[in-house]
């Protein structure tokens, strides 16, 4: 069965490397799913973080990356998805990933497993770790070993 963990992942931090570690028992593949959305701004460009991402789980073959720039729905349609993964760190993460749940599943009818961050880790997001890197701070704690920001883009 294949599942989609979807996201920006600008960067790809230790809370998602998390979450995939636990769901990989659940899935025969997940599809690290790199959304794209032209109204944002990036740190990392798309090619980027699936580089890096790639290099991260090079060695396990359940895992593969892509990027896409339409509906998650219309992604795990092509891809033939039936779950969609989503890290949940707080109140305000379930509301939102409830929302968007209830909305693919209307459209589409796939279902989303929610994950609960660590506690440890229920801290960990890709803008907080933009912002200590934006001001010149070693973010390399909340990055998995092989993904690190490249200094032009601080």
């Amino acid at each position: 069965m294949l599942a989609l963990f979807t996201g920006s992942f600008d960067p790809y931090t230790i809370g998602h490397a998390d979450i995939l570690r636990r769901a990989l028992p659940l899935f025969d593949r997940i599809v690290i799913a790199i959304g794209v959305n032209e109204r944002k701004q990036y740190m990392l460009t798309a090619e980027e973080r699936r580089r890096a991402i790639e290099q991260l789980y090079k060695d396990e073959p359940k895992v593969s990356v892509t990027t896409y720039s339409d509906l998650t729905v219309d992604l795990a349609q092509r891809l033939g998805a039936h779950y969609i993964i989503k890290g949940v760190r707080s109140m305000k993460d379930f509301e939102y990933e409830r929302e968007q749940a209830d909305i693919n599943r209307q459209l589409s009818g796939i279902e989303t497993l929610l994950l609960f961050a660590s506690p440890e880790l229920a801290s960990v997001s890709s803008s907080m770790v933009r912002e200590l890197a934006h001001f010149g701070k070693d973010v390399s704690a909340f990055l998995p070993p092989k993904i690190t920001i490249p200094q032009s883009n601080v």
